[in-house]
């Protein structure tokens, strides 16, 4: 009898989490809550099932005998941890002290009584507070309280540091008593690893294609405007320390590359990969010049004829698709940086010159 009255908890208004003048209003509690150490805590089954679906289900249920006492049985968790979670139920509220002690507890009953709220807040708790020790338990709760946010926070953790977490505990004991779990971390990481090079190969053909795309601005300065040494015998070629070009490195290499082809014997034979490289460039350029008829680039109209001709051709595809690459590239480029100011006299310049031979070019 002593013991009893010792496990039956008379409520005070505080567990409710209520303003004095709100928890006086409150009918009498028709309700019992069974914690573990046989605490037996009056609640109002009104109230809980207002806001938990399943424990409505459970009030509902049909007793065996009317005269029994109504009492839900919330097991294998701490007592303090129920009161907090009861406490949320009544007021929607949970001190940060609460949620630091009984997160794991909190989450767990929150998901089983489906009380998305509390469930959400106790995620978010147990997200700051992942450890390399912790991890391997949280990801184990998450993953059977169905919290996909924190699953994939322990998931992320497990992988970036998966030679101090395959040292703890938690992950002995996984891999002795869960090994479903563990395949699905190997292959997350594994996934991971592939996203990581497939990323990595992505930005490096995107370099390319900038870099082309930065050619191709070049190769259209360097043939209306000039730049050093090299540019068209009408127009006087810039000095460096005067006006320095912008992109001066990659401008150096396509003026080298010019003096080259003008000069060099075995292009004649298709032996000399400066020159085929510097074929394909000014093919390039014709594939994406919109007015061949005006342009000053060496070929352009010749290439856009060629081109022409050969459309129906099939092993052009993935010339296509690398002209589309660099058209893309250069669209970025120009909304990053503002495109060359050309003066009134250039653009005169262009509509006016139809020479558009190599021959036309100072070297």
């Amino acid at each position: 009898m002593e013991e009893n009255q010792i496990t039956s908890l008379s409520i005070s208004e505080d567990l409710y989490g209520l303003y004095t003048a709100t928890a006086r209003e409150l009918p009498k509690p028709d309700l019992h809550i069974l914690t573990s150490g046989a605490l037996r805590i009056p609640v109002h089954s009104s109230i809980l099932a207002s806001v938990s679906p399943v424990l409505e289900n459970m009030i509902d249920r049909p007793r065996k005998h009317r005269s029994s006492e109504r009492v839900i049985p919330i097991l294998g968790v701490p007592r303090d941890a129920v009161v907090a979670f009861l406490r949320f139920l009544y007021s929607s509220r949970c001190t940060a002290e609460e949620l630091e002690k009984y997160g794991i507890h909190l989450l767990a009953m929150s998901h089983v009584y489906y009380v998305p709220q509390l469930k959400q807040r106790c995620s978010k708790v147990l997200v700051e507070r992942l450890t390399i020790e912790n991890v391997v338990d949280v990801l184990q709760l998450a993953r059977m309280c169905d919290a996909p946010d924190l699953y994939l926070k322990c998931m992320k953790l497990v992988a970036n540091h998966f030679k101090a977490v395959e040292k703890t505990e938690g992950w002995q004991f996984l891999q002795d008593h869960d090994p479903w779990l563990e395949l699905q971390i190997l292959q997350f990481m594994d996934e991971a690893e592939s996203r990581k090079k497939r990323t990595r190969r992505l930005r490096e053909a995107q370099s390319t294609y900038l870099e082309l795309s930065e050619a191709m601005e070049c190769l259209e300065h360097i043939c209306t405007e000039g730049c050093t040494s090299v540019g068209p015998y009408d127009a006087e070629p810039k000095k460096k320390k005067k006006e320095p070009c912008s992109k001066f490195s990659m401008c150096e290499g396509l003026q080298q590359l010019f003096r080259h082809f003008a000069t060099c014997k075995k292009r004649v034979n298709g032996g000399c990969l400066r020159c085929k490289r510097m074929w394909q460039l000014l093919r390039l350029h014709a594939s994406i010049c919109d007015q061949p008829d005006s342009c000053r680039v060496p070929l352009c109209r010749q290439f856009k004829l060629k081109m022409q001709q050969q459309e129906k051709r099939k092993d052009d595809a993935r010339w296509k698709l690398l002209v589309r690459k660099v058209v893309s590239a250069k669209a970025i480029s120009s909304l990053a940086l503002p495109k060359r100011k050309r003066s009134d006299q250039e653009l005169q310049l262009q509509d006016q010159t139809h020479n558009h031979g190599i021959r036309s070019f100072r070297f």
